[in-house]
């Protein structure tokens, strides 16, 4: 699927809005000394990617990694796997970015970009072993329901570019939102649920407990994850 025949929706529609906020010092040179070693430049042209981690490994694909707190660990704790992480959020870019070079982390990407475009142009068939998605914007008011990012178009997309039996990792803590992921997930015809149909799954060991996730646990909110396999 390319840019030219994607639904319509995902040509005009952006899954964010970008409130860039002010970058730090810290972060802003992060940009300037870390970028040409983690940073992917969008181009709008399929990678290679072997080429770009310098080996052939699984690919797990965050998109929309926001701090980065939750990417960091995993990578530091899944050597044997490469991480392309997407976000669009200049600051937290950053800080991952500082926080990857503390270790020397040589298994992590990043682009700043909009994701649905980077996995159209960008990631090529068959790449990903896994994606996942965690707690992205429930845009809660319901003219807004079409700016969520988990939509029929966007998982048929996503399939795509996952191997055989690929897992995708949905986390939400926002329950109209986890509905609707169900809903659109369970009628996806490339997707099955990996616990069960219709079930959402106990939150698995790799997603740490993020100070986001701490901080909406507090404030009474429950936590939904979903698990599906690429057919």
């Amino acid at each position: 699927m390319t840019g030219t025949d994607a639904p319509q929706y995902m040509r005009r529609i952006r899954s964010f809005v970008l409130r860039e906020g002010r970058m730090t010092p810290a972060q802003q040179r992060a940009f300037d000394t870390h970028w040409a070693r983690y940073g992917i430049d969008y181009t709008g042209t399929a990678q290679d990617f072997d080429a770009r981690f310098g080996r052939h490994a699984p690919r797990v694909l965050e998109i929309g990694f926001g701090n980065g707190e939750a990417l960091a660990w995993a990578s530091e704790h899944d050597l044997a796997r490469d991480y392309l992480g997407v976000e669009v959020h200049g600051p937290g870019v950053g800080r991952l970015m500082n926080a990857l070079a503390a270790r020397d982390a040589s298994n992590v990407r990043l682009y700043k970009h909009d994701a649905v475009e980077v996995l159209e142009q960008e990631i090529p068939p068959a790449t990903l072993a896994e994606a996942r998605i965690w707690f992205p914007d429930p845009w809660h008011k319901k003219r807004h329901n079409k700016r969520r990012i988990i939509q029929s178009g966007f998982v048929a997309l996503l399939a795509t570019r996952m191997i055989p039996d690929g897992l995708l990792h949905l986390a939400t803590d926002w329950a109209p939102y986890a509905q609707h992921m169900l809903e659109i997930m369970e009628a996806a015809p490339d997707w099955r649920n990996a616990v069960g149909p219709g079930q959402y799954a106990e939150k698995p060991d790799w997603r740490i407990e993020t100070h986001f996730e701490r901080r909406g646990l507090k404030l009474g909110h429950g936590v939904w994850d979903l698990l599906y396999k690429k057919v």
